[in-house]
């Protein structure tokens, strides 16, 4: 009896333990039932607001598609064709540059001649005129000196004469 009463224990232990089970399988599919009942909702806005969105953005690519692809053609065109100018106008301006800088020279050059010769043709002038005007200036206030001299003298002593204002001022 000791067996049976054992058994019967074992036995509704077992059913008890199904009973739990089976408690525990109605509440997960419970949970998966709302949970599905969620989905489906989420999946329902998706369907309704997204993927209108989604297609919209969709068609708005393919549209723009060739545009953007032919912008960055004239882009690639524009750089191109830039870049060619830049490269003519530095060759340009190098020329310029160095037809300028040749012409400077070249001025410089003018100018140092012409100054050279303004020297030798006042180097000239000075020993071809000054120099003789100076001598034939001294010759003459020489001859007028003496010539002064002799005809006071032969006139006989005079007075001093009075002393101008400038010569007063002169020390």
């Amino acid at each position: 009896m000791e067996n049976v009463n054992l058994l019967i224990t074992f036995i509704g232990l077992t059913a008890f333990a199904v009973v739990i089970q089976a408690c525990i399988l109605v509440a997960l599919y419970l949970a998966v039932r709302k949970t599905s009942a969620r989905m489906e909702a989420l999946a329902t806005d998706i369907r309704t607001k997204a993927l209108p969105t989604v297609d919209a953005a969709h068609n708005l690519l393919v549209e723009l598609r060739p545009k953007v692809e032919s912008i960055a053609e004239n882009l690639s065109h524009s750089a191109i064709t830039v870049r060619a100018q830049i490269e003519r106008l530095d060759a340009t301006v190098s020329d310029v540059i160095d037809r300028t800088r040749l012409q400077v020279i070249r001025a410089d050059e003018i100018v140092s001649r012409t100054l050279d010769r303004v020297e030798e043709t006042s180097d000239f002038v000075q020993h071809t005129v000054i120099s003789p005007v100076k001598q034939l200036a001294g010759l003459v206030s020489g001859l007028t000196v003496g010539l002064d001299a002799f005809f006071r003298r032969r006139k006989g002593p005079q007075r001093s004469q009075p002393q101008t204002e400038d010569e007063e001022l002169f020390i």
